[in-house]
């Protein structure tokens, strides 16, 4: 069993706070950047600019509706008494399914921008690294204390602080999740597949293993007999399963 020990400020300046939150979330977003720069698939984009753009898109789109989803579902109470809060998005606090329509709405963004390309064409590039950024995303909640899992005695329990009993890392059982989503993509990606194969195999493995995860997860909220996060993946999965069927 392990005791969580770590600071989440990597750095302070007088008042300027450097918190390891913000820079695995930079650093998850530079090593996406540079995978989809270097992959073969970006000979699609007709303009290099156009890839700094699309990464511009859907990043400011996502995180914005990754907040707004958070607040919603998860903590509205909360916000709606602290108003301030809700831009201290350091402290953590961004849902994935947010972030997902987010990263839906950017797209078509670029699309009604660049009419040349087509939506699972771009999507399809984009699951690949996405897969690979919330590999740091669960890292970063890890070193934040936050999202943790539900009491255990298994030998790999985390005591976090301020928190009663040992705890499932269930951080990192989601940052080896999409780690496992990614090595399974990026395969796919360099083989024959249809249009909206990858952004379907995506949607199904992440609600699935989340779904599944959720059970080792402290749930933030019930809705009814499960968690709001499984009863997100519901349609997630839907979706995915949708989209595989059409192509």
């Amino acid at each position: 069993m392990f005791q969580h020990t770590l600071n989440p400020v990597f750095l302070s300046l007088g008042s300027l706070e450097i918190r390891y939150y913000g820079l695995v979330y930079f650093f998850g977003f530079l090593l996406s950047w540079i995978y989809l720069k270097k992959s073969k698939k970006s000979k699609i984009f007709k303009n290099p600019d156009h890839i700094e753009d699309l990464i511009f898109y859907v990043i400011l789109s996502s995180m914005l509706f990754s907040r707004i989803f958070y607040i919603l579902f998860y903590n509205f109470s909360n916000y709606f008494s602290n108003p301030l809060e809700i831009f201290k998005i350091w402290n953590g606090g961004l849902s994935i399914h947010g972030g997902l329509v987010g990263a839906v709405l950017g797209i078509m963004y670029f699309i009604k921008k660049n009419k040349e390309y087509k939506f699972f064409q771009i999507s399809d590039i984009l699951v690949v690294p996405l897969a690979f950024f919330l590999i740091f995303g669960r890292i970063a909640n890890f070193v934040n204390a936050e999202l943790i899992g539900r009491i255990t005695t298994m030998p790999w329990a985390v005591k976090f602080p301020n928190v009663e009993g040992f705890r499932h890392p269930s951080q990192l059982y989601e940052s080896a999740k999409n780690l496992l989503i990614f090595l399974i993509l990026n395969f796919k990606a360099n083989r024959k597949h249809q249009p909206g194969e990858l952004t379907a195999l995506f949607l199904i493995l992440y609600s699935i293993l989340r779904f599944f995860i959720e059970f080792v997860r402290e749930p933030e909220i019930y809705v009814g007999p499960i968690t709001m996060g499984q009863l997100l993946c519901i349609p997630t999965l839907i979706i995915g399963i949708y989209i595989y069927k059409k192509i």
